[in-house]
């Protein structure tokens, strides 16, 4: 399965914000590949992997903190969705249910692995600003540096609450935690984030 053993390599120079959360007709197209894939049409494989790799590698990133961790968690769920097979055909939110084996995946990354030293993850933009606009530029490379600094569940939850325009009820579904959990974690980091700001942006 050859997409299955692709490295997802992300072009840093590009905007590293993801797309809405799925329009109907892009919920039609997630059923449809779930349903070849469950008929044994691995060819619908590779389709999902240019659907979705990088939305689970930003999701991983967010919440891994290392480009290396983050590849890891988009080869681990690639693998998972191959093997479940026909059980594909039951899956009702397919989008939902692939960010949720993300997550997971994620979770067993970090605890698998003694944590080390991880790269600085302004290095991996996450928010790119228009070139023609320094101060945009500026302001974007700041919020990216003080996301860094956000603890990793509530890093996660700005991605697929902010960024992805989830609401707190799937983003529960997504990570395993009640709607209160998740909504709290957002404001949680808003405030942090907000607080940073207002002080010249230093951390605690």
């Amino acid at each position: 399965m050859e997409a299955v053993s692709r490295t997802f390599q992300p072009d840093v120079g590009e905007t590293a914000v993801p797309d809405a959360a799925g329009r109907p007709g892009e919920e039609a197209r997630w059923r449809a590949i779930f349903a070849a894939l469950a008929d044994d049409r691995i060819a619908a494989l590779d389709e999902l992997y240019d659907l979705a790799a990088a939305e689970l590698y930003r999701l991983a990133l967010w919440r891994t903190g290392t480009v290396e961790d983050a590849e890891d968690v988009v080869h681990d769920a690639f693998v998972k969705v191959a093997r479940h097979g026909a059980r594909l055909a039951a899956v009702r939110r397919p989008r939902q249910w692939l960010l949720t084996v993300a997550h997971r995946c994620a979770l067993d990354v970090v605890r698998r692995r003694a944590r080390r030293p991880a790269e600085a993850l302004s290095t991996v933009p996450f928010l790119v600003a228009p070139t023609d606009d320094p101060d945009r530029a500026a302001d974007a490379r700041t919020v990216s540096r003080l996301l860094g600094r956000l603890p990793a569940a509530q890093r996660e939850v700005m991605l697929l609450h902010h960024f992805a325009g989830w609401t707190f009820a799937e983003i529960g579904r997504i990570t395993g935690v009640p709607t209160f959990t998740a909504a709290s974690r957002y404001r949680l980091a808003v405030a942090r984030l907000r607080r940073w700001l207002e002080t010249d942006h230093d951390a605690p």
